[in-house]
C-alpha cells in the first residue's frame, strides 16, 4: 500500500490512516477532496463526507456503526461520536459464486506428518494427560515432575540441576576441586536435545477446572471436548485420571471417543482414584502406563501426506486497525488456497461474525447449514443480551486504543481470516471437522478458548493473527502467530513467527502473502521450523462452560 491512507471498499465512508496524518492534509478519495479538520492517528479513521446524527457509517463494505454527534469531512472517527450499529439477516441464501485461487504454486507439495489408523495425519505427536476432574490435577503434576525433564520434555525450569552428577563424585571418593568442576547445569535446549523418545513430541498435561460441580451441561460438553484431544490426529494416546465420584465419568468419555470415532484403536489408560490400593499406587501405575504408551508412541515416524490433510485453526487475537487490512485477508487467501488443495480451513470465533452473518450464510452450502449458522447466532447473540451484555461490547480497551471502535468493524475485519470460499459444514462446540472445505465452528472470541476449541474439533495446526501481540499456544497443535505490522514482528519477534507488515508497506501483496503464509504452515507441519509458542512451551488450555463469553 504506497498511499498513507486507504479506503477499502468502494461502498466505505470512512477511510482507514496507514500513517499519522496531519491536521490540513489535503487529500483526493473516491473523487472527493477531503481536508482534515484535526489530526488522525495511524490504524485510526476518518470521515469522507458529512454525517448527521443517525447516518450509517461502512468498512469493508459493510455497515459498521452509526453516527451519534454531527461528524464533519475529515474528522476522526472515535467512540464519542460513533456507536455499534451492524447489518441485518436472515437464514434464507442469497446467490453466491466463488472463483478458486491458482494453486499451481502448491500441486503435488506434501508435508511430513505423523499417519494415523483413521485415516487422519498429525503435525506432532504427543501424548496427553487428562484429569476428569479438578480434583486429580494435583495427580498431574506429580506425574509431570517424574516424567517430564526426566525423558527430555520441557520443564517450567529455565534449566536443570544434576545433582546426582556430583553424588556419583563423591561416591567415586572425587576431591573438593574435581566436586567443583564437575558441570551440573543443563538447558532446557541441551535437555530437549537428549528425549529418550525423540518420535514424540510431548507429554501434555490439561489441567482445567470442570469435571464437577456447575451443571450437568458443562461436564457432558467437556468430554466431548477432550474426546476431541483425544482422537485428535497430533495425539498418539492418553493417561486419564478420574476421581470417581465426579459428573465427568469414564464410561461418559469412553461413549464421547467412540461418538467421534467407532474404531478408535488409540490406546488410552483409564485410573480411578476412589479404587485404588492408595495415591502412590495410582501414580505408580499412572507412570508405567504412560511410559508404555510412550514406547509405542515412539514406533510412528513422519511420512509424507498430501496437503489436503491438514485442518487449519484461523484465529485472531489482540487485533489492531491493521489486522483487517494486512494479517486477516492475507490468511483469508492461505485459506482459499487449502480449500482449493482439498484441505479444511477452520473458521470460528461467533461473537466476532458480527455484521458479516448474511455473507456467510450466503456462502453456506446447504440450506441446513445457512439455518443452523442463523440459529447458532442468534441464541449467541441473545445469551449476551440476556445478562446485561451484547457483540457491541466485544472490543477489548486495547482493539479500541489502536483502532477498533464497534464490534462490527472488528468483525468485518476478523471474518476476513475466513477468505471467500463456499462453507461446507457448520458445527457447533466439539462438533468435528469432517468435510474438505471451509467450516464454521461456534467459539467465544476469547483467544484461548477458541483456540481450545478449534484444536478439539480437529485442527491440527493454528495460525493466529494480532495487531498487539500474545504468547497464546496449545498444548496439541503447533500455534503460529503472524503480525498484522511490521513494528510488532520487530519488537516482539521472539513470539511472533511470520509478519504482514510487509502487505502495509507495500513489499508484498495480498495473494503473495498467503502464499508465504502456507508455506510456513507446511514446514511447521512437517516438523521443520517450530512455532514460536512452541518453543516456548505456551500450552493454553480453557475449555469453554458454553455461559456467555466474548
Amino acid at each position: 500500500m504506497s498511499e498513507n491512507y486507504v479506503q477499502i471498499d468502494p461502498k466505505d465512508n470512512i477511510i482507514v490512516a496507514i500513517s499519522p496524518l496531519e491536521k490540513g492534509l489535503k487529500t483526493l478519495i473516491a473523487g472527493k477532496e477531503v481536508v482534515l479538520k484535526e489530526n488522525i492517528k495511524q490504524k485510526h479513521k476518518f470521515s469522507l463526507y458529512d454525517f448527521d446524527i443517525g447516518d450509517e457509517l461502512f468498512m469493508y463494505g459493510v455497515l459498521i456503526g452509526k453516527a451519534v454527534q454531527s461528524i464533519e469531512s475529515g474528522c476522526a472517527i472515535t467512540t464519542d461520536n460513533v456507536k455499534h450499529a451492524s447489518a441485518g439477516f436472515n437464514d434464507v441464501k442469497e446467490k453466491f459464486t466463488w472463483t478458486a485461487p491458482d494453486i499451481s504454486n502448491f500441486k503435488g507439495r506434501t508435508f511430513n506428518g505423523y499417519h494415523r489408523k483413521d485415516g487422519k495425519v498429525g503435525t506432532a505427536n504427543h501424548w496427553l494427560v487428562i484429569p476428569l476432574t479438578f480434583c486429580e490435577n494435583r495427580n498431574l503434576d506429580v506425574l509431570e515432575g517424574a516424567l517430564s525433564e526426566k525423558l527430555g520434555y520441557e520443564t517450567k525450569k529455565d534449566f536443570a540441576v544434576d545433582t546426582d552428577a556430583l553424588i556419583k563424585k563423591y561416591k567415586a571418593g572425587a576431591t573438593s576441586e574435581e566436586i567443583l568442576n564437575t558441570p551440573i547445569i543443563t538447558t532446557k535446549e541441551e535437555i530437549s536435545k537428549n528425549r529418550l523418545f525423540p518420535n514424540v513430541d510431548g507429554i501434555k498435561f490439561l489441567k482445567h477446572d470442570g469435571g464437577c460441580g456447575g451443571i450437568r451441561q458443562d461436564s457432558e460438553v467437556l468430554v466431548k471436548l477432550l474426546a476431541g484431544y483425544i482422537t485428535n490426529p497430533n495425539v498418539a494416546g492418553a493417561t486419564v485420571f478420574s476421581l470417581g465420584c465426579q459428573n465427568a465419568q469414564i464410561g461418559m468419555l469412553q461413549k464421547a471417543i467412540d461418538d467421534i470415532d467407532p474404531d478408535c484403536t488409540k490406546t488410552v489408560h483409564y485410573l480411578e482414584q476412589q479404587k485404588s490400593a492408595s495415591e502412590r499406587h495410582l501414580i505408580e501405575e499412572a507412570v508405567k502406563h504412560t511410559f508404555i504408551g510412550l514406547v509405542e508412541a515412539n514406533k510412528i515416524t513422519r511420512k509424507p501426506a498430501p496437503l489436503s490433510k491438514l485442518v487449519l485453526g484461523l484465529e485472531c487475537g489482540g487485533s489492531d486497525g491493521f489486522s483487517g487490512i494486512s494479517a486477516n485477508p492475507a490468511l483469508g487467501y492461505a485459506s482459499d488456497l487449502l480449500v482449493g488443495l482439498g484441505g479444511s480451513p477452520v473458521l470460528a470465533e461467533f461473537p466476532e461474525l458480527n455484521g458479516v452473518e448474511q455473507e456467510l450464510v450466503n456462502r453456506c452450502k446447504t440450506d441446513k447449514d445457512s439455518k443452523k449458522f442463523y440459529n447458532l447466532m442468534r441464541a449467541y447473540s441473545a445469551s449476551a443480551v440476556a445478562v446485561g451484555s451484547g457483540f457491541e461490547n466485544n472490543p477489548s480497551p486495547g482493539n479500541i486504543k489502536d483502532g477498533l471502535i464497534t464490534d462490527a468493524m472488528k468483525s468485518a475485519g476478523a471474518a476476513k481470516k475466513g477468505g471467500t470460499s463456499p462453507v461446507v459444514e457448520v458445527l457447533d462446540y466439539t462438533e468435528q471437522v469432517t468435510k474438505p472445505g471451509l467450516n464454521l465452528l461456534c467459539t467465544p472470541g476469547n483467544d484461548v478458548e477458541s483456540t481450545t476449541g478449534l484444536v478439539g474439533s480437529g485442527c491440527n495446526v493454528v495460525v493466529f493473527t494480532t495487531g498487539l501481540g500474545t504468547p497464546t499456544g496449545n498444548p496439541v497443535a503447533p500455534v503460529l502467530k503472524m503480525s498484522s505490522n511490521t513494528h510488532l514482528f520487530e519488537r516482539m519477534n521472539d513470539i511472533i513467527d511470520i509478519n504482514a507488515g510487509t502487505v502495509i508497506s507495500g513489499e508484498d501483496s495480498i495473494e503473495s502473502m498467503g502464499e508465504k503464509i502456507l508455506d510456513h504452515v507446511i514446514r511447521v507441519a512437517s516438523g521443520e521450523t517450530p512455532s514460536k509458542a512452541v518453543l516456548h512451551g505456551n500450552n493454553d488450555f480453557i475449555p469453554w462452560k458454553r455461559g456467555v463469553s466474548l
